[in-house]
């Protein structure tokens, strides 16, 4: 079916504020909305928060044809452990593989070296026998009778509410995998179930398990919050479809979302990443770094060749933020984003050296920010900025929510300047420094890692706090040029409505190229076609699909990902050239001469992106600023003009040092920078010295 007309909503749920972005297709209404977020109930915010705009547009929820849905409660149910008592059965002789992991140090040099504890504890884990081989033929059948009795017990004993079924070689041939969960289904229907052979039908049995896992962990407090919102949307009139957006930047059904919740780990940050990309198609500017940093965490994200680079691997609750390895491991389609514990809410301390440190521990929404004067205590990042003279105290989300001035100095001073000896400026200026040197350090490494050079790239930035510190990190990257969208408070929620409905599906099934017929390679391809098309039942009938392959030379160790062709199935010749191109692509040269092998298939079914414009501004004529205020640059404060972005031209351009405030965030701009309003009402800075 096409997209509908008429009014669509996005929602984004954050660690501390949830946002709202309500579009009319036909570009006549758009409105956006941001409030806090209820951590103790999150469906809570999300229908006050859906009310409230309504009501300020003079609309109500039959008005509404669809609801986009993006959060982080899988991720925080990971990192928090607040998830459901799960259990697993897995191949008799590989309980341990959770505790094993991968048998790599992250750190070589670290005596003290801790992982995070997997989510299923060993008690809770229970042996079948059964034994496929690698390439699906079965040596031992499945005992049932056995397999009935240990989950007897494993349920009796532990209370286990949902359980993950791990074979050996599942993905090979899922039959015991499918057996095993028939018979849980009927022993015991209140039990959720996760099969790896559908979750993460891949090799290499730690990830899929640990995948797998997570799956399993999540699943039914995902399924009870999804009920819970449907049921209040519905209660309140809506009648029309909700989908859930994906760690891979497009959305599912809650159907989908409910039986792969780790499908959804990154769900808003990837509509952020998405939205960036959007921005720089529309600008014609291709290569971008998307920096989205909000009231909890900074999310980063490289947009090449106007899209958002995916993977199919990340790491959840890591134990270091940096170091890769320190994680739990997740096996599913996702947008390549660096992460930092870096918002708004972020509290400052001082380390064992005496010196300021910020993050990743956050005031969260609840107490949040001294500053918010809901009984916090610590000193945050939005405090230093209120004492910086960035916000106005006055006009925090468009005077909605007044600040609390005397608090945020009275936290900084006792717990940052007086044990430092320094003047309570220095020290808010200290804290906002040190979150933009850790963001910068944080995209360093990231583009490092991938081969991007930004130096001649433009960043986007959004989030609540992203345009606070957009410069500042610009500064230090050397980044010439900063875009600040539209709405760019709540662009993740916008985002939303830009992400079409998506669905990928990868099974690993090892073949030689020289041994696969064109009947074979096709066959293997279609199935997974159907697969990835079953979800997208009732979307539009013209699908476009991608298919690619994981490939590597016999022997090595790694894969690379190869995309095949669009139109007419690629035919096995043509394979060997296609693989080249992409090796040489990545590693400068392909001079081998050793057989090919096709590791994993993958193909990507997805649906019609819904268009997304949004009218210039109305406002014409010179901008005048609405006031001053004392902001502080460099070394001490300056007398500041305000702006409000609302009422500035397209073509307006304005030195710094400035401040432009809408609702949802402000926009430093420093001394001698300058920005200009765009055709799109877009704010583009261009930093001093920038080529």
């Amino acid at each position: 079916m096409p997209y509908p007309t008429g009014y669509r909503l996005g929602i984004d749920i954050g660690g501390t504020f949830t946002d709202f972005a309500l579009y009319d297709e036909l570009g006549e209404s758009f409105a956006i909305h941001k409030q806090l977020t209820t951590p103790d109930d999150p469906a809570r915010a999300v229908l006050e928060g859906t009310t409230a705009l309504l009501d300020q547009q003079g609309l109500d929820l039959s008005s509404v044809v669809e609801i986009v849905h993006g959060t982080t409660l899988v991720t925080n149910a990971v990192i928090e452990r607040k998830g459901a008592v799960t259990g697993m059965l897995t191949t008799r002789g590989f309980r341990d593989i959770l505790d094993m992991r991968q048998e790599k140090r992250y750190d070589v040099f670290d005596l003290r070296l801790v992982f995070p504890d997997p989510l299923v504890p060993r008690r809770r884990r229970a042996e079948v026998n059964e034994r496929v081989h690698y390439d699906g033929t079965i040596e031992h059948a499945l005992d049932m009778v056995g397999a009935r009795a240990v989950l007897a017990d494993l349920v009796a004993r532990e209370n286990i509410t949902s359980l993950a079924i791990c074979l050996l070689h599942g993905y090979a041939n899922p039959a015991h995998e499918r057996a095993l969960g028939e018979m849980a289904a009927d022993a015991f229907p209140d039990l959720t179930i996760s099969l790896s052979s559908e979750v993460c039908p891949e090799w290499r049995e730690y990830e899929r398990f640990t995948t797998t896992c997570i799956n399993a962990f999540t699943q039914p407090m995902f399924d009870q919050y999804l009920r819970r919102l449907e049921h209040g949307l519905t209660e309140q009139g809506f009648a029309g479809q909700l989908f859930v957006m994906s760690s891979s930047g497009g959305t599912l059904t809650p159907e989908t979302a409910r039986k792969f919740p780790v499908r959804v780990i990154e769900s808003g940050p990837a509509a952020g990443a998405q939205m960036s990309a959007f921005h720089g198609r529309a600008l014609n500017r291709p290569e971008l770094l998307s920096f989205d940093m909000g009231g909890t965490t900074a999310k980063g994200a490289l947009i090449r060749g106007g899209e958002a680079i995916k993977v199919y691997f990340q790491e959840v609750a890591r134990v270091h933020d940096f170091k890769a390895g320190s994680g739990l491991p997740v096996k599913s389609p996702v947008i390549d984003m660096i992460e930092i514990g870096a918002g708004g809410g972020s509290i400052a301390t001082l380390d064992v050296r005496g010196t300021i440190s910020v993050g990743p521990q956050s005031a969260g929404a609840d107490p949040g920010p001294a500053c918010y004067g809901q009984g916090g205590k610590a000193a945050t990042l939005t405090d230093a900025n209120v004492v910086l003279g960035y916000l106005d105290p006055n006009f925090f989300l468009g005077g909605a929510m007044a600040l609390d001035v005397e608090a945020a100095e009275r936290v900084i001073e006792t717990q940052i300047a007086t044990p430092l000896k320094l003047p309570l400026a220095r020290a808010a200026w200290g804290i906002h420094e040190i979150v933009d040197e850790d963001v910068a350090r944080a995209f360093r490494i990231h583009a490092s890692e991938r081969g991007f050079d930004y130096r001649g790239s433009s960043m986007v930035a959004f989030g609540g706090s992203g345009p606070v510190h957009a410069m500042g990190v610009a500064r230090k990257l050397g980044i010439p040029r900063v875009i600040f969208p539209v709405a760019a408070g709540v662009m993740s929620a916008l985002g939303l409505l830009a992400s079409p409905l998506t669905f990928e599906v990868a099974r690993t099934k090892q073949a030689f190229v020289a041994d696969l017929s064109m009947e074979n390679f096709s066959s293997i391809l279609a199935e997974l076609e159907a697969e990835a098309r079953a979800p997208l039942q009732d979307a539009d009938t013209d699908l476009s699909i991608v298919r690619r392959l994981d490939m590597r030379y016999n022997g090595q160790g790694h894969e690379i990902e190869v995309t095949l062709p669009p139109g007419p199935e690629t035919g096995i010749a043509a394979l060997p050239d296609i693989f080249r191109e992409h090796y040489a692509a990545i590693h400068g040269a392909a001079l081998l001469d050793t057989p090919l092998v096709i590791t994993t298939w993958k193909v990507e079914a997805t649906a019609n992106a819904p268009e997304l414009t949004t009218a210039g501004p109305e406002a014409q004529g010179a901008a005048t600023p609405k006031g001053s205020r004392q902001a502080y640059f460099d070394e001490g404060y300056v007398t500041t003009p305000v702006y409000d972005r609302y009422n500035l031209a397209v073509g307006t351009v304005i030195e710094g040092p400035a401040l432009i405030e809408e609702r949802e965030s402000t926009v430093i701009i420093g001394p001698g920078e300058k920005v200009d309003v765009d055709e799109f009402g877009n704010l583009v800075a261009e930093l001093e010295g920038a080529p």
